[in-house]
């Protein structure tokens, strides 16, 4: 009986080991594509960072000078400052946009079907090419929403109104995403439980308060983790309605770090901004993950 056990123990650890080789392998390009295309970046970038380098002349050696530049340029410290305010402005809208259609959506009115495609539609577009037929809209003379309205209105050159209206863009272009996620998160909870709270009394606003919001918790996670990314890094509406003006109100951190990086060639400079978004990116995200941890349920049967 020893032998038999000694000669199993063996056979199974080869067989784990060789499962193992085979995922590995099975992985292995997956694996490589990351390491070239995310990690190999990142480390560049974060090289470049304490260089100096106009793409011309070789790269120097400079240190933390560049990080010093960056942290005391008011430009940046601008351009940060724009950025949480768009984010601050897009993310609760579009987020609440895309539960109330994705609500509507999932009860199976008349129309369900075509307007699902519409929502999604902005979403799958070239933001560039949205950004140009927008800044027509928004055209002060001969301009389709002036034209609506009657008025003349400077929507993209008046400070006041720059932010808010590259806002409403970006929100316009992402609510389907938003809402194509939260009906699917909509319709994975079971039926049960909703008829349980129905027989127990639960009204709509009951049921969507205490059934179905706690039950989306994970799709909020993965819609709101994905959003803040994504809206940090915004540049094609940016550039392509305003430029980054007037008077640097919609000048983001993608916007400054294309302009230093590709207008002043101080690539040093614009890669200490995009590893500054970096760290800012990973703790938001840590945050959100910290407080979405104890709070989300993935089981529902």
């Amino acid at each position: 009986m020893l032998a038999s056990l000694s000669n199993t123990r063996p056979g199974r650890k080869r067989a784990r080991r060789r499962s193992t080789i085979v995922g590995y392998a099975l992985l292995a390009p997956s694996l490589f594509g990351v390491a070239c295309f995310l990690l190999l970046p990142v480390l560049v970038v974060v090289w470049l960072s304490f260089q100096s380098w106009d793409l011309i002349s070789p790269a120097r050696w400079v240190g933390l000078e560049n990080y010093a530049a960056v942290l005391s340029d008011g430009v940046f410290g601008n351009s940060l400052l724009v950025t949480l305010l768009f984010v601050a402005i897009v993310i609760p809208v579009q987020t609440g946009l895309g539960l109330f259609a994705a609500t509507l959506l999932t009860r199976g009115l008349p129309g369900s079907a075509a307007l699902r495609t519409i929502y999604v539609l902005p979403w799958i577009c070239a933001p560039l090419a949205l950004g140009v037929v927008w800044r027509w809209i928004f055209a002060p003379t001969d301009g389709a929403l002036n034209a609506l309205i009657g008025n003349r209105v400077e929507w993209l050159s008046d400070p006041g109104l720059a932010l808010p209206a590259v806002c409403a863009v970006v929100i316009w272009t992402n609510v389907g995403y938003v809402t194509l996620f939260f009906m699917a998160g909509l319709m994975n909870i079971p039926d049960n439980l909703l008829e349980a709270a129905v027989l127990d009394g639960a009204g709509p606003a009951a049921l969507f308060r205490h059934i179905k919001l706690p039950l989306l918790r994970p799709t909020t996670f993965f819609v709101l983790v994905t959003s803040v990314i994504s809206t940090f890094q915004i540049f094609d509406q940016v550039y392509a309605l305003t430029g980054g003006g007037p008077q640097g109100r919609t000048d983001v951190v993608a916007s400054r770090i294309y302009f230093e990086a590709f207008e002043s060639f101080s690539f040093g400079r614009a890669s200490v901004m995009a590893v500054i978004l970096l760290v800012i990116l990973v703790g938001i995200t840590l945050v959100q993950q910290a407080y979405f941890r104890r709070r989300t349920t993935y089981e529902m049967d």
